[in-house]
């Protein structure tokens, strides 16, 4: 692992598990199971997966085929094959060999994890300005419609989202939520503001003029709501763990997901999401900084060091830590604050 990077990317593992096998009958029996030349079966997309058969037994083998998650990638006549890994997505992949031997089918299954073939470019920040904010704001989600500024907040009996004035501060109009909801991620799409909850598997749907609740929605398989962004058409989702989900823009169903991988290891715990020029930039929680993921692939393309901006903030016992990014179509310029800070920042990204 690259030491230059921040502590964003430092002390993260794959944990990568030995699947079961399945199939027609029991391979094992058989003294069938793949064997990879890399013992970690951890692999750089536009790289190889080297993989033979271990036939203990010596049967004998009419032809092997190879899938990643059930497409079919390369057929081998003796097992031994170089499967290229190409626009794949990053993550935990099941990998498959069909064995055909003597009129049956053995299915072998096995774990791989796919990683991104770069390593991200560094970024840190300069502050261009700074604006107020209010300190008792515990800021879960934060994005632009038109000149306002539209927030969630969280904690159970404080949630809330509101319309603001980036420039005073002020809060122009609130809805709280009702105690038992702790607010989390938001995004404006299309004159309406969709604001996630925690644990509670719950979205509600406001008209992003009046904040007058229109509508809600469930989760599907992602079991928490963390973040929120859109592309203009698309709404992407985090759940706390490595995954973004992509949302039906007219259902609100989880269509499918990415997961966020570097050139060597998971990022997890993905928590506020911003829609940047067709990256998703993206805290993660506890940490100061933020990744450019590839929404395509899950790649972390760039990651921005935001070591320091919490000291520029009044320090009190509930200051806690950096989440809220927003983008107002100026290149290269972000707006950030954290959870019950009481300033929000103007930021020029610069290459570290």
């Amino acid at each position: 692992m690259n030491s230059s990077l921040p502590n964003f990317l430092i002390g993260l593992s794959l944990p990568l598990l030995l699947l079961g096998c399945g199939g027609s009958s029991d391979p094992s029996e058989n003294g069938l199971s793949i064997k990879f030349s890399d013992s970690k079966k951890a692999y750089a997309v536009n790289k190889s997966i080297e993989v033979s058969l271990q036939n203990q037994k010596n049967l004998p083998i009419d032809s092997v085929v190879y899938s990643l998650d059930g497409d079919r990638q390369l057929g081998s006549s003796d097992g031994k094959a170089s499967i290229l890994i190409q626009d794949q997505k990053l993550g935990k992949r099941n990998l498959t060999a069909t064995v055909f031997t003597g009129g049956n089918a053995y299915d072998l299954e096995d774990e791989v994890t796919l990683l991104s073939s770069e390593v991200p470019s560094l970024f840190t920040y300069e502050i261009l300005e700074s604006y107020p904010h209010d300190m008792e704001a515990y800021t879960q989600g934060l994005e632009f419609g038109g000149e306002l500024l539209f927030e969630s907040t969280g904690q159970y009996g404080e949630s809330s989202i509101r319309q603001t004035r980036m420039e005073t501060g002020e809060v122009i109009r609130k809805t709280n939520l009702k105690d038992k909801y702790f607010g989390e991620g938001l995004t404006v799409l299309n004159n309406k503001v969709y604001q996630l909850t925690w644990r509670e598997n719950i979205g509600y749907i406001y008209n992003q003029e009046d904040l007058q609740q229109t509508g809600t929605f469930v989760y599907g398989q992602s079991k928490e709501g963390w973040g929120l962004c859109n592309d203009g058409q698309y709404l992407y989702k985090s759940d706390g763990t490595e995954r973004i989900w992509r949302l039906d823009p007219e259902t609100l169903a989880e269509i499918d997901y990415i997961e966020i991988y570097t050139h060597s290891s998971k990022i997890p715990n993905v928590n506020e999401l911003e829609w940047v020029d067709g990256k998703i930039y993206a805290n993660r929680y506890e940490k100061d900084a933020i990744a450019i993921v590839n929404p395509e692939t899950g790649a972390v393309e760039g990651v921005i060091d935001l070591k320091g901006l919490k000291d520029e903030v009044t320090q009190h016992p509930e200051l806690n830590v950096l989440n809220g990014i927003a983008y107002k179509g100026e290149p290269g310029i972000l707006y950030v604050t954290g959870k019950n800070w009481d300033r929000l920042f103007k930021i020029r990204v610069v290459p570290r």
